[in-house]
């Protein structure tokens, strides 16, 4: 079973950066997959970035409208943590985000991740 927890919300000033943190377990998979999320008060969540990797390489990457050239997704090669780099953040980035894990190739749904972190909270306000 993957197992996940995040690391790494807060509150910034608009324009500042943050960087999340999800601490991976279990994948048993060669090919493998870990999704961002976010979901602010009275919304759907939606999927911010995707990273997927074989064998240990990172083999592709996706990202929001709303974030690119903003966020960057990456994983540690050597160990098992995943990492959400934000910077230039906007109020409109306030939400919760979770770290979401499946097997195999990236989803825009949640539906289709069937493990998931308990989230962080990420506040953008001047």
């Amino acid at each position: 079973q993957v197992k996940l927890m995040e690391s790494g919300g807060g509150s910034v000033q608009p324009g500042g950066s943050l960087r999340l943190s999800c601490e991976a377990s279990g994948y048993r998979h060669s090919s493998n997959c870990a999704g961002w999320f976010r979901q602010a008060p009275g919304t759907e969540r939606e999927k911010v970035s995707c990273i997927v990797w074989t064998n240990g390489r990172a083999t592709y990457t996706d990202y929001a409208d709303s974030v690119k050239g903003r966020f960057t997704v990456s994983r540690d090669p050597a160990g098992n943590m995943v990492y959400l780099q934000m910077n230039n953040l906007k109020p409109e980035d306030t939400a919760k985000y979770y770290c979401a894990a499946r097997y195999g190739v990236c989803s825009d749904s949640p539906r289709n991740f069937r493990y998931w972190g308990q989230g962080t909270q990420v506040t953008v306000s001047s």
